[in-house]
């Protein structure tokens, strides 16, 4: 699976990390449907960071992203426009 970080670059996660992700990635939408702004931070950190775990794809490799998250630096009510009820990733 590949997802990128607007602004940031393309990872690589393995398949069997999805699951986790996923989790993760619920964290982020419960906070974000509470309007609770440190666990949404807390969330979104945590998302973030789940993916730069994953291996960096070269920026001359070109591949199309299965996610696309926003960037670090994005406030709780853009992203309350772009969740839907299945979080940012799709799953």
């Amino acid at each position: 699976m590949i997802v990128r970080i607007m602004g940031e670059g393309q990872y690589r996660l393995a398949d069997e990390k999805l699951d986790q992700l996923n989790s993760v990635d619920g964290d982020l939408e419960k906070a974000v449907s509470a309007g609770d702004e440190d666990a949404f931070k807390t969330a979104f950190a945590a998302l973030l960071a789940f993916v730069r775990n994953g291996d960096r794809v070269p920026d001359d490799e070109l591949h199309d992203s299965d996610a696309i998250l926003p960037p670090g630096d994005s406030t709780l009510a853009e992203m309350r426009e772009l969740i839907s009820g299945d979080g940012l990733i799709a799953g």
